[in-house]
């Protein structure tokens, strides 16, 4: 669990998924609590709400697309409205498929 964040080959699972947009989701909404849009005035303050914004979004990404993986489909899947929701609440594809092993280790192959 939680080996190689921000590469988008490999399958995750539901729970991993989940816990990675709750971990993104805490700076930002930390940062929209202390910040106002308005009030950035510091230089350096803005540059680092850029960069962690620009790492969290890709970590979200990658999952994303390790989680379209898990299930079956191709990660520009995310793109889809409402695909999301499939992420969430959809279980793994049983077994090996062409995007690797299943996570939960269910239908692979003995060594």
């Amino acid at each position: 669990m939680f080996q190689n964040l921000f590469s988008f080959e490999g399958r995750i699972r539901r729970t991993e998924y989940a816990i990675t947009h709750l971990f993104c989701f805490l700076p930002v909404l930390f940062t929209l609590m202390i910040y106002d849009v308005k009030d950035i005035e510091n230089v350096l303050n803005l540059i680092f709400v850029i960069v962690v914004h620009f790492f969290l979004i890709w970590l979200r990404i990658a999952q994303s697309v390790k989680r379209c993986h898990d299930i079956g489909d191709s990660g520009w899947f995310q793109l889809i409205p409402f695909y999301v929701l499939l992420m969430y609440f959809a279980d793994s594809q049983y077994g090996v498929n062409k995007y690797g092993l299943n996570p939960k280790g269910t239908g692979n192959p003995k060594c």
